[in-house]
């Protein structure tokens, strides 16, 4: 066989070989990669949905302690969490021992501390289910249904790294007042029959307070991670300016990912993987507000990059903001598990399983169907984006095996 003819074989086998590895990838089941994935994937459907009122039954440790043993550098909960159902009943059902302004930020909430000593941050319902949000992608207040809904989406993803959330219902007469503290007691008031506060944020206002129905108020409830685990704060490479009329680069050069490569963590380790990951994830649920994240300390850029504060999600279901998917399609990589989870999702999987992992909350439903329809529609968006990664860089350049796990210590 002649030279040439040698080159155009090799050439047709590499390009077999590298349509067959989208092929396995995209939906099909013949890769050792989609099979694992596949048995992870049915693992999270058969724990999807969760009991009401469920309790532990088969230790003698708290619900807290239990949920701060799972904690881990790759991962906030294991894949397999029996326990789940009772951890989240705990949070929508212990009673609150202190209640005090939140910790600094932007957005209304309240410190907690439940019984047994653990804290946990409380966000108030602002706005109805099908109120809309106008304007910009990150404007209006936090979506308290928009926290469980988002934390509820990471069991779905299999990331793992969001805190575990709940919606609970308060009596603000009964169990806030007669435990809160001067601070957050001087920010009560009333606005007719409603108890109302305002707390203390950079936006908190007294003509802007959250009101409670009567005297029971509809919120979230995060679980606060261990103090064992203390968060490293990092500015997002991809983060807004906030300022009309002022570009951050990435909105501009499209060679932006070669540059945030050179800069740790994101020149070495699964960080820059996160961010990608955390992209998709963002797209999927409307979050155009992560300027900042946090990993935990002195990690090394080995943290997982954690999913907190998610509440400007869901804001308003007919705005697909592309922008937020720019670390994907500027970076043209993500992880074969993430590229996996995603196809086996299609076809309103997605949504369907939204339905039942929200099904057991105190506060359901959650989402509403254009919300949920809106799931469905962004990941046919963010499955044609990597598509096109794979068109132009290849699938080798495009889909990369990274799953480290690290040991719990």
């Amino acid at each position: 066989m002649k030279l040439k003819q040698r080159v155009v074989v090799l050439c047709a086998i590499l390009l077999l070989l590298g349509l067959a590895k989208v092929f396995l990838l995209d939906g099909g089941e013949g890769s050792a990669a989609s099979r694992r994935d596949l048995r992870a994937f049915r693992k999270m459907e058969a724990g999807l949905q969760l009991a009401k009122g469920a309790r532990l039954t088969h230790t003698l440790q708290s619900p807290w302690e239990v949920a701060a043993q799972w904690v881990g550098p790759r991962e906030v909960y294991p894949d397999e969490t029996p326990e789940m159902a009772a951890v989240l009943n705990a949070l929508t059902s212990a009673r609150v021992e202190r209640a005090d302004v939140g910790y600094k930020g932007t957005q209304l909430k309240a410190l907690l501390v439940l019984e047994g000593g653990q804290k946990v941050v409380f966000k108030p319902k602002r706005y109805s289910r099908d109120y809309v949000v106008e304007g910009e992608p990150y404007a209006g207040y936090d979506r308290h249904n928009a926290e469980v809904a988002a934390f509820h989406l990471d069991r779905i993803l299999g990331f793992r790294r969001a805190p575990l959330v709940v919606g609970r219902f308060v009596n603000l007469r009964t169990e806030i007042k007669p435990v809160a503290t001067d601070q957050l007691m001087g920010t009560f008031l009333m606005q007719g029959n409603n108890t109302c506060f305002y707390g203390k944020c950079y936006y908190c206002r007294e003509s802007e307070p959250a009101c409670a129905d009567g005297e029971v108020m509809e919120g979230s409830v995060t679980l606060w991670l261990p103090d064992v685990w203390p968060l490293q704060k990092h500015r997002h490479p991809w983060g807004r300016t906030y300022r009309e009329g002022k570009l951050a680069r990435w909105e501009y050069d499209e060679s932006y990912c070669e540059a945030v490569k050179k800069m740790p963590p994101y020149d070495a380790g699964p960080r820059l993987l996160d961010v990608i990951d955390t992209a998709i994830f963002d797209y999927l649920i409307g979050n155009a507000d992560r300027h900042h994240y946090e990993s935990f300390q002195d990690d090394g850029g080995a943290s997982m990059l954690i999913l907190l504060d998610n509440a400007k999600s869901f804001g308003n279901p007919a705005l697909d903001e592309r922008s937020i998917l720019a670390p994907l399609y500027q970076c043209c990589m993500v992880r074969v598990s993430t590229w996996n989870r995603l196809n086996l999702l299609r076809n309103r999987g997605l949504s369907g399983a939204m339905r039942l992992a929200t099904a057991h909350d105190p506060t359901a439903p959650v989402l509403t169907e254009a919300h949920l329809a809106a799931l469905d529609r962004r990941l046919v968006g963010v499955l044609a984006t990597v598509r096109q990664c794979i068109e132009t860089q290849g699938p080798d350049n495009t889909l990369i095996e990274d799953r480290m796990n690290l040991p719990h210590p």
